[in-house]
């Protein structure tokens, strides 16, 4: 009978810290967007990574990614390559 009267007042302090966090993180905004994160991954951020031939739309094939201009300029500067080798 004594081991009831401690776990009662523990179990009941642990109900209130549990609303009390509970109510914390509704009131600070943790359970406002749900549904984002999870549609957030279908989202296709990589397609300056997909090989020209490889795409599917044209539109996205035309326009110069960010490896092209790094290509262009090592290519431009013989002289450089020349130095390197001898």
């Amino acid at each position: 009978m004594q081991i009831v009267m401690f776990l009662v007042p523990v179990m009941l302090i642990l109900v209130a810290l549990g609303i009390v966090l509970f109510s914390w993180a509704v009131k600070n905004g943790q359970y406002d967007d749900l549904e984002g994160p999870a549609h957030r991954i279908l989202y296709d951020d990589d397609k300056d990574m997909i090989p020209d031939d490889a795409r599917t739309d044209k539109a996205a094939a035309e326009t110069p990614t960010s490896e092209q201009p790094v290509e262009i300029s090592q290519a431009s500067d013989p002289d450089e390559d020349e130095s390197r080798k001898g």
